[in-house]
């Protein structure tokens, strides 16, 4: 006989309803590289300008405080040395205007004229050995020279020279000359009359040149007050 009873057979499984939804797992979208640094950035951006703020505040600031101090002082400084701006305008100009003095036994030789340093005038002009007179600022210089001879000499011309060497080493050369003569009927060393040699022209000079006057027999000039004089300034 047959057992209809029970089976070892399973029942097959029950087919899903209808209607009931299934849960579907969506995955979470994922966050773009960075975008967590973002805020870290913003900060340092912010943190490297206000630096770069704070640097340029404080350079004005200095540089406002010091020219201020400096504005203070400065009047206080001319008052010091006695000097006001156009004093120091002039000062700054090159010139010479020299005073002629007797020339001496041993100067009488070499032919240059001989300047009295105390009552002469210089500026940014120095001298050597009291006769040149040496250049310190480049540039064109307006050069003049008067030399009145009191006596005469039949045997040489009244001559005068203005000699110019690039330096005290240097061989001299002649850059202004000029002549004048007394009457052959007054040709004596007695003779009152008197001639000068004048003559002026426009340099070019350089640092470190020197100038002199030269005559060929300084027993000859008149060493009075303005009669023989020398100079020069920068154009």
């Amino acid at each position: 006989m047959i057992n209809t009873g029970q089976t070892s057979v399973a029942p097959p499984p029950l087919p899903p309803r209808l209607g009931r939804s299934q849960p579907i797992l969506i995955p979470a979208p994922l966050s773009p590289p960075g975008q967590h640094n973002k805020p870290l950035i913003h900060f340092l951006i912010g943190l490297v300008m206000l630096h770069l703020l704070l640097s340029v505040g404080g350079f004005f600031y200095l540089y406002y405080k010091e020219n201020h101090i400096l504005a203070e002082n400065k009047p206080l400084a001319q008052g010091r040395v006695g000097f006001s701006p156009s004093k120091q305008e002039a000062s700054s100009s090159a010139l010479a205007s020299m005073v002629v003095e007797q020339s001496s036994e041993k100067a009488q030789s070499s032919g240059y004229l001989q300047w009295n340093m105390r009552h002469s005038v210089r500026k940014n002009i120095n001298f050597f050995h009291n006769s040149w007179l040496t250049i310190l600022e480049p540039g064109d210089y307006y050069v003049y020279s008067r030399v009145t001879f009191s006596k005469g000499n039949p045997k040489i011309p009244l001559a005068s020279k203005v000699k110019l060497r690039k330096t005290e080493s240097e061989e001299q050369k002649v850059v202004m000359m000029a002549y004048c003569s007394l009457s052959s009927s007054h040709s004596s060393e007695s003779n009152p009359h008197m001639c000068t040699a004048t003559q002026m022209e426009l340099i070019t000079l350089e640092k470190g040149n020197q100038l002199s006057v030269w005559v060929p027999d300084l027993s000859l000039v008149d060493y009075e007050e303005g009669a023989t004089t020398f100079g020069m300034y920068k154009v």
